[in-house]
């Protein structure tokens, strides 16, 4: 868990607000809550905080020939999902029941119930697409445990519940640093299951070409897999047109070559569910800095 030593005064306001609309969310019922926390960040809190302006300019980065109406509706349709996917998290029992109705399917299906009857590693590789939970959920479903290495939340407030919020899902939860990767490896080395998710800019990673344009990209995946032998399956949560259920695509395993040629991959991967579905992307995140 973070420290608070560095929060401010804004964070812990900012915490407090979110705690509330969480709160006013989850008294609801879950079909009203997820439609209206997601109306709630499309119309208010993505144009007030600038992540409807951010997503619009990485997408006219990515497609500058997009026409303005396009962008703008593409940009709050991004910011329905991002809410949903927050309030879906959230709502634990709710969303996993929704979750046990989803349709699960792939050629690694096969390859994971092997790996799990091995005793293999198995790392499952993701994006902020969809509902990234949704495949780890699903999964539990059918008899996996499925811990994660994540990324903490700037404001430590807000990320101390979001932390244990994760942990009740699934699995056990690491935060990225050494402390939290020696104990994802732990996990991994006894023939654990664990996520990631490639998907955010990781500077002190090379570039390399992500949607046509050169982003920082983590080689973590790749660079774990080769140590443990994992096996390495891409996932995806793919919201459904009704914007409550959704379609889990477990992919064919990614081959262990070199880092280089393994996260070309997956990014492949991303990158052709991103242009099926390019509001489900979190265009929100500054990927290109």
């Amino acid at each position: 868990m973070r420290s608070f030593e560095n929060a401010t005064r804004s964070d812990w306001i900012t915490d407090r607000a979110l705690r509330g609309l969480i709160r006013t969310g989850l008294a609801m019922p879950y079909a009203t809550r997820v439609r209206w926390f997601g109306a709630l960040v499309e119309k208010g809190v993505g144009p007030l905080v600038g992540y409807r302006r951010r997503a619009e300019t990485q997408l006219a980065l990515i497609w500058p020939d997009m026409d303005g109406p396009t962008l703008r509706a593409t940009a709050n349709k991004v910011c329905n999902n991002l809410g949903r996917t927050l309030i879906e998290n959230y709502s634990r029992a709710d969303f996993s029941r929704q979750i046990e109705g989803a349709t699960v399917a792939g050629a690694g299906l096969a390859p994971l119930a092997q790996a799990k009857a091995d005793g293999r590693p198995v790392l499952f590789v993701t994006g902020h697409f969809g509902n990234h939970e949704a495949p780890r959920q699903a999964l539990v479903h059918r008899g996996y445990t499925i811990g994660g290495l994540y990324r903490p939340i700037a404001n430590p407030y807000f990320n101390a519940h979001y932390e244990q919020n994760m942990l009740a899902m699934s699995g056990a939860v690491f935060a990225q640093g050494p402390r939290g990767t020696a104990g994802f490896m732990r996990m991994l080395k006894t023939g654990g299951m664990g996520t990631l998710l490639f998907d955010v800019r990781a500077t002190s990673f090379p570039k390399i070409s992500f949607l046509g344009q050169p982003a920082h990209t983590a080689t973590s995946v790749a660079q774990i897999a080769l140590k443990l032998d994992a096996l390495v399956v891409p996932y995806f949560g793919i919201r459904q047109p009704d914007g409550l259920s959704f379609h889990v695509a477990v992919e064919e395993p990614i081959p262990l070559t070199t880092p280089e040629d393994m996260m070309r991959d997956v990014t492949d991967r991303l990158e052709a569910r991103i242009i099926a579905n390019p509001e489900q992307w979190f265009w929100v995140h500054r990927r290109w800095g």
